[in-house]
């Protein structure tokens, strides 16, 4: 699964020993675009915290994967990232004259249509 939107919140890092050794965590509060936003926290894991280097104001594209586990009878919601493109410094690329479909080349005779449905 992937997921879009802006680092909002860079949480403070969390480490600890667990039986598999030593283990690192950030959590950063990502808002998702549109009519209606909404802020999730998304976890980054071990080495790649520093491979990501994510700070508040990026623009990403993180693929993640969601995971739940339960304790002592109550439920917990991880969602993980895997892989992170970053799409810039804070604000989305603006589209080039070249990344827009030449409209006028579309009419109704020759039956092709630029709507997807």
């Amino acid at each position: 699964m992937e997921i879009t939107g802006k680092i909002v919140q860079v949480q403070d890092e969390q480490s600890g020993n667990g039986r598999n050794g030593v283990w690192r965590k950030r959590e950063y509060i990502l808002e998702t675009g549109g009519q209606y936003p909404k802020k999730v926290c998304i976890a980054v894991w071990g080495d790649k915290i520093d491979q990501f280097n994510l700070q508040a104001g990026d623009q990403v594209n993180a693929g993640i994967e969601i995971e739940s586990r339960e304790f002592n009878g109550r439920w917990y919601t991880d969602v993980k990232v895997w892989k992170v493109n970053k799409e810039g410094n804070g604000t989305a690329p603006a589209p080039s004259a070249g990344d827009q479909p030449d409209v006028s080349t579309f009419s109704e005779e020759s039956g092709d249509d630029i709507l997807p449905f």
